[in-house]
């Protein structure tokens, strides 16, 4: 039995430690709010983020970090990736020295342009080996109803790795392993942004020939990113590349994607942001620092900056269609 923190109790956390627990691991999540912790704690339900999911009676929750990450071997990171940086910051001394971190969170940090990756070695100091990250078609909501679905787990140590892998394998959720942890968060930071350039096509009225074209054209911006990075271009034609973002451009579970509908159908950030009970979807505030990153290695994200534009720059939907359309022909 593995012991395990899950550091953050939003739906995919949720989902993410329901999963752990059933494939025998020993889970304790920590929660900012002592309601939500109560909740789970003691009606093994996490009522304002998982409503009508029960969670196994082996995950347990607690306020406090110290009381979450005491001897765990697997530290699951599942805060929004901006803050992730804060949280860190306060979390460092409370990690066991051989502890495998994991992470959930699907951004690049802005201002630095970092991956997750990247900001979870700087704050706690940890030897990259040690540093997972999780990626894959995983809407929250479909994982705690036991659906079956597949995700990738990318780590440098092929042996942690599969320690990642045993801890969450079970009947519904089949892990692979791999060790391109770039083109893993590329690919789940990306994918984000691309569901909001879908969810706005929608939300305009255009239908599925218009929404398979931005996720065929954003899976080749992605690609050219991930591959200046560093990243394998198999990666991010497998699970954690074309399976990610096929989910997520496509479902109504999709933050990013009904986010980015309710852009298109006319609807201010404002506006789409109260609908969604307060809650910015992570595409939009990743866009800018995508785009920059894609910059600073001279790559060209058409759709990134469309997205960024109408989010942050004022362009109406409508005006960043054509935009793209009129850009100059040229071969696929």
């Amino acid at each position: 039995m593995v012991k395990a923190a899950v550091l953050g109790s939003g739906s995919w956390g949720t989902a993410y430690a329901k999963v752990l627990a059933d494939a025998g691991s020993d889970v304790t999540m920590w929660a900012r709010r002592e309601s939500v912790a109560k909740s789970i704690d003691s009606d093994h339900e996490n009522v304002d983020y998982l409503p009508g999911t029960t969670l196994p009676s082996s995950v347990r929750a607690s306020t406090d970090a110290a009381e979450a990450l005491d001897g765990a071997r697997v530290v699951v990171l599942a805060v929004p990736s901006q803050a992730l940086r804060q949280n860190l910051g306060e979390w460092t001394e409370l990690i066991g020295p051989d502890a495998t971190l994991l992470s959930l969170a699907k951004g690049i940090e802005t201002g630095t342009l970092m991956r997750m990756s990247q900001v979870i070695c700087q704050v706690t100091g940890a030897n990259p080996s040690r540093v997972g990250t999780l990626s894959g078609p995983n809407l929250a909501k479909e994982i705690a109803a036991e659906q079956p679905t597949a995700t990738v787990i990318a780590c440098p140590d092929s042996n942690r790795a599969i320690e990642l892998q045993k801890a969450c394998a079970t009947s519904y959720f089949r892990p692979y392993t791999n060790s391109d942890v770039i083109g893993c968060e590329i690919g789940g930071a990306c994918k984000n942004v691309i569901a909001l350039a879908c969810g706005m096509a929608a939300g305009v009225g255009f239908g599925e020939n218009s929404v398979a074209s931005i996720i065929t054209r954003g899976l080749a911006e992605i690609t050219r990113l991930g591959v200046a990075l560093g990243a394998s271009p198999s990666t991010l034609a497998g699970l954690a590349g074309v399976g990610d973002l096929v989910a997520t451009c496509s479902s109504p579970l999709s933050r990013n994607r009904s986010f980015g509908e309710r852009l298109g159908s006319g609807g201010s950030l404002e506006s789409a942001q109260e609908a969604a009970n307060g809650q910015v979807a992570e595409g939009v505030k990743s866009c800018t620092s995508i785009r920059a990153l894609a910059e600073s290695y001279d790559v060209e994200m058409p759709l990134t900056d469309a997205v960024h534009r109408v989010c942050h720059e004022g362009l109406s939907v409508p005006d960043a269609v054509q935009s793209l359309l009129g850009r100059r022909h040229k071969s696929e």
